[in-house]
């Protein structure tokens, strides 16, 4: 693998279970830390190194467009392209809004829009995006129950042999959880292009990547360790609020 410039966050979705707190704000777009989570991430991007960001937006995508291109303008080290979703169908239908943004062979990393996770780990993880040998790298934290993301199965080598999305609470036999930060190539599109709305009727990145492991690609996990928090609900955000340090300020 060379040296990725590259990244794309899916900032599209609505975050309905944040209530009142996303009726009127797009969840990326919620303050954590004295700045809204999506600066938090680009920031935590540019200190590794990426060149270009692209942003998937939606829901109330004007709010997020029009801060990165603010952020863009004020520190200039990071090049952002936003690119809207048409039609809020998953994070599937969000990676191919930005594939127009993807070269043939290019390698790249992915997340979602709205996971905060301490900056450090952004460096660690794409550097070894960067040397590592797979088809698709994923980074996995541990929690008692992956019940609330999704499971993931690997061997002793941190191969990844299985993902399940979402188990009902106490099912699963692992402790690693996806914790939405990946590193891939164009190949991966492919997979994305191939999906079949789920019986949610979204296309969801998982399934792709359940697609990839059964075709025995190389998929493997990366263990984050620090913070880390998708800020799914009201008490994640709280927690997140009172918890949450960034390396700099991203303001």
């Amino acid at each position: 693998m060379s040296a990725i410039r590259k990244a794309i966050l899916l900032a599209g979705g609505r975050g309905k279970r944040l209530g009142a707190f996303t009726a009127h704000t797009p969840k990326p777009m919620l303050e954590v830390a004295g700045a809204p989570i999506i600066a938090h991430l680009l920031e935590a991007l540019a200190q590794a190194g990426i060149e270009r960001a692209i942003v998937v937006t939606g829901y109330l995508g004007e709010q997020i467009e029009e801060f990165c291109r603010r952020f863009e303008r004020e520190r200039g080290e990071l090049a952002i392209t936003t690119v809207r979703q048409p039609v809020l169908d998953g994070t599937g239908g969000a990676m191919l809004a930005a594939a127009a943004c993807i070269e043939a062979e290019e390698s790249f990393v992915f997340g979602w829009g709205d996971v905060l996770m301490d900056h450090e780990f952004y460096r660690r993880f794409i550097m070894q995006a960067s040397t590592l040998d797979y088809d698709l790298l994923l980074a996995v934290n541990r929690v008692k129950d992956p019940y609330a993301g999704a499971a993931v199965y690997v061997d002793a080598e941190m191969r990844v042999e299985r993902l399940v999305e979402k188990p009902p609470p106490g099912a699963s036999t692992t402790n690693w959880n996806n914790a939405g930060l990946f590193a891939s190539n164009a190949a991966f599109i492919e997979y994305v292009r191939r999906l079949k709305p789920s019986p949610r009727g979204e296309l969801e990145l998982p399934a792709a990547i359940s697609a990839m492991i059964e075709d025995c690609r190389i998929v493997r996990a990366v263990e984050l360790r620090g913070f880390w928090s998708d800020v799914g609900t009201p008490e994640d955000l709280a927690a997140a609020r009172k918890l949450f340090k960034p390396s700099t300020d991203p303001r």
